[in-house]
């Protein structure tokens, strides 16, 4: 129904932008059972009426919350797929920018990224999915050539999953490293591996 009988108007929205955006640090601070709406709505110079005009309840923030986190990092990695006739030579850079594109909404949205990827009961959830679409995407880009077909996909997937995860927490919000470095070095280790290219085989 809407915004619950509200009339949509930029007012609206924009209380409702305030209150989402209260909420998620809320959350991200005190977790889902240590946050009240009436500190939602304190924060946001509000009365609890007003926030029931947009949201059913604290569940209902929350959830709208998630499911704007989790709409966002799919379009990201739909986004990031290569699709056919790309460079070889440009194919790090492309690669590169779809990683940093999702590190930088991480860094710019850090409360909502908190919630839904680390501490959401539906996290877990999120990031078997968010590997899946990686690994329809690299399926993809092995079709058109870019990657090998012996490598197991679902593992590259997975590692990778795992290796945002950790960047972010460990990395990136922190301030350590900036979306781009990280980006930068996820690639190259995949890319390029490890391996010190000087050793000479016996």
């Amino acid at each position: 129904m809407g915004q619950r009988g509200r009339k949509k108007g930029s007012n609206g929205e924009q209380s409702k932008a305030l209150l989402l955006r209260i909420a998620a640090n809320e959350f991200a601070e005190n977790g889902y059972h240590g946050t009240k709406v009436s500190s939602i709505v304190k924060r946001a110079g509000m009365t609890q009426p007003t926030f029931y005009l947009y949201f059913e309840n604290k569940e209902a923030i929350f959830q709208e919350l998630v499911e704007s986190f989790r709409g966002n990092l799919f379009n990201l990695t739909r986004k990031s797929r290569l699709e056919p006739g790309i460079e070889i030579n440009s194919l790090s850079g492309r690669i590169t920018y779809g990683l940093a594109e999702m590190f930088t909404f991480f860094k710019e949205n850090p409360d909502l990224t908190k919630i839904s990827f680390f501490e959401s009961s539906t996290s877990e959830e999120l990031k078997r999915k968010l590997a899946l679409q990686i690994e329809e995407n690299l399926a993809s880009e092995v079709e058109n050539g870019y990657f090998s077909a012996s490598v197991d996909m679902c593992t590259f997937a997975e590692s990778l999953v795992g290796l945002i995860e950790r960047l972010t927490v460990t990395q990136l919000f922190p301030g350590i490293k900036e979306p781009n470095r990280l980006a930068e070095e996820i690639v190259d280790i995949f890319l390029n591996g490890v391996i010190n290219k000087s050793i000479k085989e016996e």
